[in-house]
């Protein structure tokens, strides 16, 4: 009897480690695709933010703003002051005196009333004027990231303006912010804004990256 044995005339054999490079780089294009999605979906803007609350109707000192303290006929107590991050400023004979939170119109009645009380001065008359207001800052799709002095009626698209306008990628229509100005407690709200939104002091504005 005769035993007949079939070998295969041609057979592709690839090499283990032509194999595990062909698989590396099939690996490395997901991974490079799941980044990317990743990448998009922490920079694009989320859906679910609620629009901020508006900033309070009368501006509210805080650490950081300059103020131009003027004492009638006493030029000792007339200069500027800044507010702390204690939130006071250190008057002259008076010493800490609590600022934030309050409207400059509430703080010169009470740099009147210690003075009075005190009898540093009779019938004294202060007036508080804000110097420099604390900044704004602005991140993300702008042509300058940055920190930029606030001024009364700022909106978004002015804060943006002063951040060298928007970049090709942004979101033009909306924008992240985190407020603390005017919030329940004094702590930090986030919610998005419009180009014709009123920004307050210390608000973090965020301009989004577009995706095509």
């Amino acid at each position: 009897m005769t035993i007949t044995f079939a070998f295969p005339t041609s057979k592709r054999v690839t090499p283990v480690g032509s194999s595990r490079r062909r698989g590396d780089g099939r690996f490395a294009a997901r991974a490079l695709i799941l980044l990317s999605v990743l990448g998009a979906a922490a920079c694009s803007a989320p859906g679910n933010l609620q629009p901020l609350p508006p900033p309070p109707a009368s501006y509210l000192l805080g650490a950081g703003d300059t103020l131009r303290i003027l004492t009638y006929n006493d030029p000792q107590l007339s200069n500027s002051f800044t507010v702390s991050d204690a939130g006071t400023i250190g008057f002259p004979l008076v010493g800490p005196v609590k600022a934030a939170g309050k409207t400059p119109d509430q703080l010169a009645a009470d740099l009147s009333g210690v003075l009075g009380q005190r009898g540093v001065l009779n019938h004294p008359s202060v007036s508080v004027e804000i110097a420099q207001y604390r900044p704004i800052f602005v991140l993300g799709e702008v042509a300058k990231p940055g920190q930029y002095p606030y001024s009364p009626g700022m909106t978004m698209q002015s804060a943006v303006a002063l951040a060298g306008g928007y970049s090709y990628r942004a979101v033009t229509d909306m924008a992240g912010a985190v407020r603390t100005e005017g919030m329940q407690g004094g702590r930090p709200v986030t919610g998005s804004v419009k180009p014709a939104s009123l920004l307050a002091p210390g608000d973090v504005v965020t301009v989004y990256e577009r995706y095509f």
